[in-house]
């Protein structure tokens, strides 16, 4: 091969390469109702520690049902500010965060307008054009639009799209849109789902926020693990020693960071799948039907709640998981399982990520890679024995990891638990024998790869079996 046909063929393979890259990237944009409470700058400061790993299209500042008549994109650009300040450590650990620059100049703004108040004819918004041009770029890929407040300018977007485009001209912006909505807070998020029912939307409905999933994160529910969502612990881990990021980590007013389980589910760790909310994840599991509308009173409630109607078609709401503490050898099983059953894994990586703003690639660990050496999918008969193997599995910093593999019941058709032989701990290759069913069943097996580093980090395989009667 000659020099130039060398360095075309070299050329084509870094664009193929890039293309492939892009195309696996997901396309990320967060309303928030940042200064209603310090959560939502908690969980931006979070939010970009991971930026690396999305094409962040949009940061923009709104209302909620908390913060009627503001908006605060000025808190958006201070948080972006201190990040400027780590990025250059941060890009040591990992590729592709995006620059300063590239962030700030997506910060917009809705109106500062409560709900459907903000919704029709001339209430247009910075915010809302800014949604609608990203929605008709030239890209296929899905926009995950992450709602940490009201969603009135998400809904004049979409206002103005069904009142000026052609049916199949909207109809192939909706089908991008992916919604993950930190419950309903404003009367906009229930007008959305009744007029645009065909929109991927993932809530946890209701009257009150005492039945939300996304509280799973950080409340002190029994069984979970309390301390690292401990004051203490932020402060050690988050706030203090890591520089100016942590240190804009505001302390904890009503909860931890309520709004992070938006984009938990959008984390590559190996664990969450988005566009299944009912296979589970770090940003809980959901499942797709008609929930009916409840006025339980709790601590949460307000007269004015913006939920009160039925609910006029199915939507990804809350799901309940079992799961077995280690914290005080109990079972458990509720819709805020679904998130707390990960939330040791969820805080080190935090923790872990935080330290890469002041920590050189030497002193700070990462998380390891699991490797199957079987499919993720495959199909066995009733009583086949089979193999789940992640040999080649292994970690960048050369530390010793722990392997754990289990079923994950809910995720699957089949609700019966599948015995093990000999032990699910501490093999990287497990011999199971397959459930006599009579109709084809689907179980999902999750491997759990814990490295030895400080802090311990977690990453994952998911293994989705199919047995079919013999």
């Amino acid at each position: 091969m000659n020099t130039k046909k060398y360095f075309a063929f070299t050329l084509v393979l870094l664009l193929l390469l890039t293309f492939v890259s892009e195309a696996q990237t997901k396309r990320v944009l967060v309303l928030t109702d940042i200064e209603a409470d310090p959560d939502d700058s908690q969980s931006l400061i979070r939010f970009l520690t991971y930026s690396n790993q999305w094409n962040v299209e949009g940061l923009i500042a709104t209302t909620s049902i908390h913060q009627k008549t503001r908006v605060a994109p000025e808190t958006i650009h201070a948080i972006l500010a201190a990040y400027k300040k780590v990025w250059p450590n941060l890009i040591k650990h990992e590729k592709g965060y995006p620059t300063y620059q590239e962030l700030s100049l997506k910060v917009k703004k809705g109106l500062p307008v409560y709900g459907m108040e903000g919704v029709g004819k001339g209430h247009d918004s910075e915010g809302s054009e800014w949604i609608i041009n990203v929605l008709e770029k030239n890209d296929s890929r899905p926009v995950w639009i992450c709602v940490w407040g009201g969603t009135n300018c998400l809904a004049q977007a979409l206002w103005k799209i069904k009142e000026t485009k052609t049916g199949q001209q909207a109809q192939n912006i909706y089908k991008k849109i992916r919604i993950y909505s930190i419950s309903d807070q404003d009367d906009s998020g229930p007008w959305i789902r009744q007029t645009f029912p065909g929109l991927f939307f993932v809530c946890s409905p209701g009257y009150t926020y005492g039945q939300a999933t996304w509280l799973g994160l950080s409340y002190p529910f029994p069984g979970s693990n309390k301390e690292v969502v401990s004051n203490e612990w932020l402060a050690k881990n988050i706030q203090q020693g890591h520089g100016p990021l942590g240190a804009a980590y505001p302390d904890v007013a009503y909860g931890m960071e309520g709004d992070t389980p938006s984009f938990l589910s959008l984390i590559a760790n190996g664990l969450n799948d988005p566009e299944h909310p009912n296979y589970g994840g770090w940003g809980g599991r959901y499942e797709f039907y008609t929930p009916e509308l409840s006025h339980a009173p709790d601590a949460f409630a307000r007269p004015n709640w913006p939920v009160t109607q039925q609910e006029t078609r199915p939507f990804w709401a809350n799901a309940e998981d079992s799961v077995f503490s280690q914290a005080d050898k109990k079972g458990y099983k509720s819709i805020q399982v679904t998130i707390w059953r990960w939330r040791e894994e969820i805080q080190n990586d935090f923790a872990a990520r935080m330290a890469w703003t002041t920590k050189s690639y030497k002193e700070a660990n990462h998380p390891p890679v699991p490797v199957l050496a079987t499919p993720d999918h495959f199909t066995v008969k009733s009583g086949q024995q089979f193999h789940l193997n992640a040999s080649g599995t292994h970690d960048p910093d050369g530390d010793s990891m722990s392997y754990r593999w289990f079923q994950y019941p809910e995720a699957g058709t089949y609700k019966g638990l599948v015995s093990f032989a000999p032990y699910s701990t501490n093999l990287y290759d497990l011999p199971v024998t397959a459930p006599v069913v009579t109709s084809a069943q689907t179980i999902h097996f999750i491997l759990k790869v814990t490295d030895k580093g400080t802090p311990a980090l977690t990453r994952y395989k998911r293994v989705i079996v199919t047995v079919v009667p013999n």
